[in-house]
């Protein structure tokens, strides 16, 4: 079975342009059901798949006590799996097709406050090569919202410092992001006074590298934030993805459109930059309901006008590589 799981990863690496991590997501769980069918059915081969045998790894899951969430994933890599089977000519029939995904609540995206956003950007202080490299890295992925996998994935020949943007390639498209004021100057600091300390040979590419001279991994870049985030007394967890969430709210607190937001964060589908809506919805019934008399939407505004986000409508688009 596990021949045909690397035959349908590579399906979908060549053919249907999936990213690393959605094909670290695909092996991870379909290994998984794998050794499931093997210790509880003693099945080895995909072509005596059942749909009893799917639903039965469903219901050890949910035995298991997985979170929803994680069985709907599971659900698409098998459903993936078994379409490619299908379409193989490996099965005769998509034994996947009457799964159930369980429903999954949405959880708002948390949100740091504009305060906290500022606090976490002053908490790196300093002139060393590595907290150049910081600043700019923190700057850039608030300013720009762009996810941390296209931050660490820059090259240098994708940022324009003259005219302040930067292209980001996902899989076959490409768009252009641009960034305000402060993530310039950051990123000029880094690239006169830090990246040449860094970089272990001249050839490398990378806009941000570590200390090691290799490109920044997501792991690296995790750490460091998280660090940061304690030094500036910020109790919520942090994560490389929390900018992102904060750079589309603060965008739509501000009264930027949808669509504007929607192709900068490079959604493809606008119900999914919509949930930012709600995200400010609710602050705004907590800031009701507190003491604070300063209206969210002001200091919303304030913060980003202070040179962080270009709020631009035209400030992004996408071109087919």
């Amino acid at each position: 079975m596990e021949a045909q799981i690397e035959s349908f990863i590579e399906y979908c690496h060549k053919v249907k342009g999936t990213s690393r991590n959605t094909e670290l997501s695909y092996r991870r769980d379909l290994y998984q059901l794998a050794g499931f069918l093997r210790a509880r059915y003693q099945m080895t081969r995909v072509e005596d798949l059942t749909a009893t045998a799917l639903y039965g790894y469903i219901r050890f899951l949910e035995e298991k006590q997985r979170k929803a969430a994680t069985i709907s994933r599971n659900i698409a890599s098998i459903r993936a799996f078994c379409h490619y089977l299908v379409r193989e000519g490996v099965l005769m029939m998509d034994v996947s097709e009457t799964l159930k995904a369980p429903r999954v609540e949405k959880k708002l995206p948390g949100v740091l406050s504009p305060e906290e956003v500022e606090r976490l950007m002053d908490a790196v202080q300093g002139t060393s090569p590595k907290e150049l490299r910081d600043k700019a890295m923190l700057e850039l992925l608030y300013a720009t919202g762009i996810r941390v996998s296209e931050l660490i994935g820059l090259k240098l020949s994708d940022v324009n410092l003259k005219l302040s943007f930067l292209f980001c390639t996902e899989q076959n498209r490409q768009r252009t992001v641009l960034f305000g004021n402060k993530a310039k100057a950051a990123l000029e600091a880094y690239l006169q006074h830090g990246r040449q300390a860094l970089v272990a040979e001249e050839t490398q590419q990378a806009l941000f590298v570590n200390c090691a001279g290799k490109p920044m991994s997501r792991q690296g870049f995790w750490k460091l934030l998280k660090g940061y985030a304690q030094r500036a007394g910020i109790t919520e967890e942090v994560t490389p993805h929390t900018l992102r969430h904060c750079f589309a709210a603060h965008l739509v607190a501000n009264g930027t459109n949808l669509q504007s937001v929607q192709e900068m964060l490079g959604h493809a589908d606008i119900s999914t930059t919509q949930i930012y809506i709600n995200v400010n919805q609710e602050q705004i019934r907590e800031e009701k309901g507190s003491s604070v008399r300063v209206s969210l939407f002001r200091r919303m505004h304030n913060f980003i006008s202070a040179d962080r986000i270009p709020v631009e409508p035209a400030s992004c688009r996408f071109e087919d590589r």
